[in-house]
């Protein structure tokens, strides 16, 4: 694999595709895993397919983690992108020690600013932030143990 196809600048394309299919996943209710990634024509960029993958397999532990510090906004009262940013940003943070606490953070911050609303950007930014505390050490490696990859729950 060449340094661009897993490199800085194609995970910003990467993350949008990723956020564009857990969208879709949420429009139509369904799974991401299962019933969007699956039945992809052409399987995305595979940073793009993990997001995806892990955000559905991890999603009950990442909305916890994003309930617990979003005081007074529920994850339903949240902007559709909101909600599946933080929880893009969450999986990375929790389960890629590849991928550093920094670049989470301000790419999330950047797509709330660019598809989300006004004050999507800040609001972001502070879970997130928040959150890094909890889930990354110094060393900028997930406190968090991932449990090997298996099916998704129920």
């Amino acid at each position: 694999m060449s340094a661009r196809a897993e490199g800085i600048g194609s995970r910003r394309e990467s993350r949008e595709r990723a956020l564009s299919l857990l969208y879709e996943a949420e429009a139509k209710g369904c799974d991401p895993l299962e019933d969007v990634l699956a039945q992809l024509v052409l399987e995305p960029e595979p940073f793009a397919a993990d997001v995806v993958a892990g955000v559905s397999r991890h999603r009950a532990e990442i909305d916890a983690l994003i309930g617990g510090v979003a005081r007074g906004w529920p994850l339903e009262r949240m902007p559709v992108l909101d909600r599946n940013l933080l929880r893009m940003a969450v999986y990375e943070l929790a389960h890629r020690p590849d991928v550093p606490t920094g670049a989470v953070i301000s790419e999330a911050v950047e797509l709330a600013k660019e598809y989300s609303t006004d004050d999507s950007g800040g609001f972001v930014n502070g879970v997130l932030s928040r959150l890094a505390t909890e889930l990354r050490t110094a060393g900028d490696r997930p406190l968090l143990r991932s449990k090997p990859e298996g099916p998704p729950g129920p």
